[in-house]
């Protein structure tokens, strides 16, 4: 049973042109302590933020945005607005090229070619594999991410496109790695499926027919947040490493003193 989180600050805005943000403040270690407030935020890309949610963005008092986005994301939604003062790190967690016929056909497939690729599990089967490979595949990137949040990269903000699969994935390492509860983790995962957080789905068709029930069913796997691919993703940390401990220590190259670094940059006081 996933617990109930803290209530979220009645200040969280309803930014406009960027979707899926929050502060994952308030979040509970297993030691008893708490994610500080206004230190780690995460969301959807920031190409469309609207003046006001720049203004918003800007009087955060970030440091670093994360955008694990690649070539073929800028190409789509454009790059992010620029905040004055914020460094943009750019940190692709995906292959620009990895599936662009997949993804074409999401976009303009009729539905026997959707049903092709996405019907009988195969479009969460799709998904649970990309959650494993990132584990797997991109440790220097997270590790970049949590060294540079040791170092001076906070407050940060974490987004991709959606702010549900990258972003997510980062963020849920990042939480690991101080200690959050994991069913607290779990419970922020799932909040991208909010009605006013969900990523809106893109297709050429915006028809009743090219947007019909069974259309947005075997797309959902695609984009929701499932907690089946969370725990794919935790499921590798352990096949892979044995425990969540070795895969910081040795996949990710973090000493014991770099993750308690993180702890007095990312946690209330003790």
């Amino acid at each position: 049973m996933t617990q109930q989180l803290p209530q979220i600050p009645s200040t969280e805005p309803e930014l406009v042109g960027v979707r899926n943000f929050r502060d994952v403040g308030g979040l509970p270690t297993t030691d008893g302590r708490r994610v500080r407030y206004g230190r780690l935020f995460r969301s959807g890309h920031l190409a469309h933020a609207t003046a006001e949610d720049a203004a918003f963005l800007g009087g955060l008092g970030l440091h670093t945005v994360f955008d694990f986005r690649n070539a073929a994301d800028h190409g789509l939604d454009g790059q992010d607005v620029e905040l004055p003062g914020v460094r943009n790190v750019n940190i692709p967690l995906s292959d620009p090229a990895d599936g662009a016929e997949f993804w074409r056909m999401v976009r303009d497939g009729d539905l026997d070619q959707l049903r092709s690729i996405l019907a009988d599990g195969k479009g969460s089967d799709r998904m649970i594999a990309s959650y494993r490979a990132i584990i797997r595949d991109r440790t220097a990137e997270h590790s970049r991410v949590l060294h540079a949040l040791a170092e001076d990269s906070v407050p940060a903000l974490m987004h991709c496109a959606a702010g549900k699969d990258r972003a997510g994935l980062s963020i849920a390492v990042s939480l690991l790695a101080v200690g959050v509860e994991r069913e607290a983790i779990e419970a922020d995962y799932l909040k991208s499926n909010d009605a006013h957080r969900r990523y809106r789905v893109h297709r050429s068709d915006p028809s009743p027919d090219g947007m019909s029930p069974e259309v947005m069913e075997l797309l959902n796997p695609l984009f929701g947040a499932h907690i089946d691919y969370l725990t794919a993703a935790f499921a590798t940390i352990e096949e892979t490493w044995g425990s969540t401990d070795r895969y910081f220590s040795e996949g990710l190259g973090l000493a014991p003193e770099t993750r308690e670094r993180l702890r007095e940059r990312l946690l209330d006081e003790a």
